[in-house]
């Protein structure tokens, strides 16, 4: 791409105008902040809170080049991700998305005025190269499955342990280390390091270390199941141990306490906020990292795996002047992924929106957010209070633990004010009774709550190696038992997945959640003040106000090809009605 193919035309500023809202004036500004920083104009627009689809968009009608505002389906061609380094894809966010019959290679970019790294690309690659337009966080994800096959250092860091005196081990570090630059470091850094970005590559959420007598094995939880990796020598444990506790800057010398801390690594120019936790036990430490990808888009409700039924019903209810909306299911059961799109749906900039987290786990734009620290006493129940003060119209609370943050989020939901929070419970019966349990008074309840959602995520068929097949008698016995009707399945055949080089032959590859959405219609509410049960509750839900399980919902996604009987059967129970 030449610097004359991107000069920008007097129509820019107009384009941009008409996109994002912004006047030509604040406009003209920017452009020449961009000038005196050296920085790139899309840069300083995204820093000014512009969306980046509004700004690609003009861009892309500017230059007259294609703009991809998705890039689902798409397999990369082989011929760049052999040419061209991972770290160079991922730094300067460039994926190529298909090949023409002339040879020409078709490249994604995120920004299109980085004119060096795209001359740089076009001498890596033996071909002709056109350029489109794709936002940041698509190119992202599939640059990660693009090179998640290719030799990512543990290895070669593995090996370089063997010859290494590891008993050294480097003090002070940056704040945010960068995983892609690790050429120079030392064997137990690099190797450290190495580990992390496979896990990112891999769409791991956490990284376990675990000792065992005579080696440390690392696990990655991957949609949900954890996958063993690589070992690491059991002469390397302390100094990978010690290197983690740097990282998060604890107590080197501490070894028979719990301790939890928390880092920041940088890829590129995304950063990602690593949580640590490290027990003693009988083998030697145990750390477990959960990473929070900071670059990881929020999801829209449209994007949740609502069906048309549950998404009419949340729309409804989160746009309520005021009541409590609960989200509950298991921990990594996507309850917070559900309050962010919720909150993000009704953040239009006429709302004082707040909320209490631990931990903060994504920035939302146009909304407060505080992090828990019983350090220092900010407890939920203190954050609540304080809230009230701040003059809000919606607050979300990360979780209902006690009377005292409950009793707190009902008399925000009494004096007019709209309260998201979770709580850990089965299903959105028992919710009700949990609350009852905790000291709370059944009329409260009643006229406080609004909605109640429980949720699980299922695995996802992988798409690469998914296919329709008859159902065998063992399969067929097995819809049965789940009370599924084979008369769902489209022409009577089942959607399966045997696993492929793509899934890890699991034949699972990403999360779709279900929901049971249970709403406090007038039924529901007097059995509250009657103190029914959970049980009398759910048969009025579903006898009453048609609401739909779990497992029927998974079994929806069944029929539709996305997940498979063993997945439902894993993360629902069978319905007593």
């Amino acid at each position: 791409m030449n610097p004359e193919d991107l000069a920008p035309t007097v129509d820019l500023i107009d384009l941009l105008e008409k996109e994002t809202g912004l006047t030509p004036a604040e406009l003209q500004k920017l452009r020449d902040q961009a000038v005196s920083s050296g920085s790139t104009f899309d840069r300083i627009l995204l820093n000014r809170g512009v969306a980046e689809e509004d700004m690609l968009q003009a861009f892309a009608t500017d230059f007259d080049l294609p703009f991809l505002p998705k890039l689902e389906g798409i397999q990369v061609p082989s011929i760049f991700a052999d040419a061209i380094p991972l770290s160079f894809a991922r730094a300067h966010t460039m994926i190529a998305i298909g090949k023409e019959d002339d040879g020409t290679l078709t490249v994604a970019t995120a920004h299109p005025f980085d004119l060096h790294p795209q001359d740089d690309l076009e001498s890596l690659l033996p071909c002709p190269v056109q350029f489109v337009l794709a936002p940041r966080a698509e190119i992202t994800e599939l640059v990660n499955r693009a090179f998640r096959h290719k030799a990512d250092g543990v290895d070669e860091a593995l090996e370089d342990l063997e010859d290494t005196d590891i008993a050294g081990l480097a003090a002070e570090l940056e704040d945010s280390e960068d995983l892609l630059d690790s050429a120079n470091k030392a064997p137990i850094i690099k190797l450290v390091n190495s580990v992390l970005f496979q896990a990112l590559k891999l769409r791991a959420s956490d990284v376990h270390f675990q000792p065992y007598t005579d080696r440390m094995q690392v696990r990655f939880r991957i949609d949900g199941i954890l996958y063993d990796m690589d070992s690491i020598p059991k002469n390397a444990q302390d100094a990978v141990l010690s290197r983690i506790k740097v990282m998060a800057k604890l107590d080197i010398a501490e070894r028979r306490l719990p301790q939890d801390g928390r880092a920041s690594v940088r890829i590129g120019d995304g950063e990602v906020d690593v949580r640590v936790s490290l027990v003693p036990t009988s083998a030697g430490e145990r750390a477990v990292l959960r990473l929070l990808d900071k670059t990881a888009k929020v999801y829209t409700l449209g994007e949740m795996g609502l069906d048309e039924h549950h998404q009419k019903i949340l729309n409804s209810y989160i746009k309520y002047p005021h009541g409590i909306i609960l989200v509950t299911g298991p921990t990594g059961s996507g309850k917070t992924t559900t309050l962010y799109a919720s909150l993000t749906e009704i953040s239009t900039g006429d709302k004082n929106i707040l909320t209490i987290e631990d931990p903060v786990e994504y920035s939302l734009d146009g909304i407060s957010q505080v992090q828990v620290n019983t350090k220092k006493g900010l407890t939920f129940s203190a954050g609540l209070r304080s809230f009230l003060r701040q003059d809000p119209d919606v607050m979300m609370v990360g979780e209902i633990r006690d009377l005292e943050t409950a009793e707190i989020a009902i008399r925000a939901a009494i004096t007019g004010h709209l309260v998201f929070s979770t709580v850990h419970t089965n299903d959105a019966p028992s919710t009700v009774t949990r609350l009852i349990d905790l000291g709370l008074e059944p009329y409260l309840v009643s006229s406080s709550l609004v909605l109640v959602i429980a949720q699980r995520l299922v695995r996802t068929l992988c798409s690469a190696c998914k296919e329709w097949c008859l159902p065998n008698d063992d399969q067929i016995a097995q819809l049965k038992g789940m009370g599924f009707d084979l008369g769902q399945l489209p022409d009577g055949k089942l959607a399966v997945s045997p696993g492929c080089t793509e899934c890890f032959n699991s034949g699972y590859q990403g999360r779709v959640a279900i929901y049971e959405m249970l709403p406090m219609e007038e039924g529901v509410r007097a059995l509250i003040t009657e103190e029914a049960t959970a049980s009398t509750l759910k048969k009025v839900a579903v006898t009453e106000l048609g609401m739909r399980t779990l497992r029927q919902d998974g079994l929806l996604k069944l029929a539709d090809g996305r997940t498979s009987p063993d997945e439902i059967m894993r993360v629902t129970q069978l319905d007593v009605v």
